[in-house]
């Protein structure tokens, strides 16, 4: 079941399970937690789809304090062998189909892993922590449940969910199981809901990666409709230094948004990565890539956070603006070429099964 090597010898504090742990966000929570707590054995576990690798975490596979488990959040099974294997004592729950547009052409994939997966790690955890204390189901979500909102306003942790994509209705569900399970079962949980995150290591479907490579091979940059749709951006690291403090100091039970204070219309954020990757190339006519194309079904106008429960309360606040974040993303896709173009061009697989499943 699981691939990796823990010393018998070692005694370690507190088990935590952090599903999706492969993927872009999961990938940054996983490093950070197994770095700064040798204490905690971190039980990484993902299911390998194509936005999940391993390579992200090569400089920590080895730390005598992490595990791998290859293994889908839908299999009940596996869930509550896990859960009685290793003592799980804290769940950071990142696994996710996260696409919109994917969500679109194949909805039932998204509510198998975002809805029944989520019903299947709440059921593990209601049934081995019930005489357990200090227990914790941290369930992270998006912003994309709330739907859209109007210049001025922003989401609070209060905002009413309006879910306009199969990919948010189906993180909207896995929320309101969240909080049916803390109600009827008393389950200690926290949710936070983010805005769009970026940096190093995210897969090349979404808007920033997409164009850092399409710039770099000289290739169209879609932009949907007329590129007026805002979001609020949130450097990666500072995500996982959120995750970080509310796992660890959050109140049992609330709920608290995490934005960076980054809002940007799509439009101008493609134009900036454009003059930036010119800059960084020695070119001057990137931004003559840019193609408009038909507007996706259903597309939000405008996401934003309002982040002050978590500043006030825990004094928490993102430490990059978007230039500063971009400039550290587009280095780090500069200096990982050979990543991307295994993604981009069909190898991953093949050198993901060499380089993990047939050693």
């Amino acid at each position: 079941m699981a691939a990796g090597n823990i010393k018998n010898t070692i005694v370690l504090e507190r088990n935590i399970l952090i599903t999706g742990g492969a993927g872009f966000i999961g990938s940054h929570v996983v490093r950070k937690f197994v770095l700064k707590y040798p204490q905690y054995r971190i039980v990484n576990l993902d299911k390998l789809t194509y936005a999940g690798n391993l390579e992200n975490l090569k400089d920590v596979e080895k730390r005598d304090n992490y595990l791998f488990v290859k293994g889908d959040i839908a299999d009940s099974k596996l869930l509550h062998d896990l859960f009685q294997e290793y003592s799980i004592k804290g769940v950071i729950h990142l696994a996710a189909e996260s696409h919109v547009d994917r969500s679109i052409s194949d909805p039932l994939s998204f509510i198998q892993t975002n809805v029944v997966g989520t019903v299947n790690l709440l059921n593990a955890a209601v049934h081995y922590w019930q005489s357990q204390t200090d227990c914790l189901f941290y369930h992270i979500s998006t912003d994309e449940v709330y739907g859209s909102i109007a210049v001025p306003d922003l989401f609070t942790e209060t905002t009413s969910y309006d879910p306009k994509s199969p990919y948010s209705a189906s993180k909207a569900s896995s929320d309101h199981f969240v909080r049916a399970y803390k109600n009827t079962y008393k389950l200690p949980i926290i949710i936070s809901n983010c805005s769009n995150n970026y940096g190093p290591c995210q897969f090349p479907e979404k808007l920033i990666p997409l164009c850092i490579h399409n710039i770099h091979s000289e290739k169209p940059l879609p932009i949907y409709g007329k590129g007026e749709n805002i979001r609020d951006w949130l450097y990666v690291e500072d995500h996982a230094s959120a995750i970080d403090l509310l796992f660890h100091e959050g109140t049992v039970g609330e709920t608290y948004n995490i934005g960076g204070d980054n809002q940007w219309k799509n439009i101008t954020l493609v134009r900036l990565l454009c003059s930036i990757m010119d800059r960084k190339l020695g070119r001057s006519n990137s931004e003559n890539l840019i193609e408009f194309v038909k507007d996706r079904p259903g597309h939000d106008a405008r996401y934003a956070i309002d982040a002050c429960k978590i500043q006030n309360e825990l004094g928490w606040r993102p430490r990059l603006d978007l230039e500063e974040g971009l400039e550290k993303t587009i280095d780090w896709y500069l200096e990982n070429e050979d990543w991307l173009e295994r993604l981009t061009s069909g190898q991953y697989q093949q050198y993901y099964q060499e380089q993990y499943f047939n050693r």
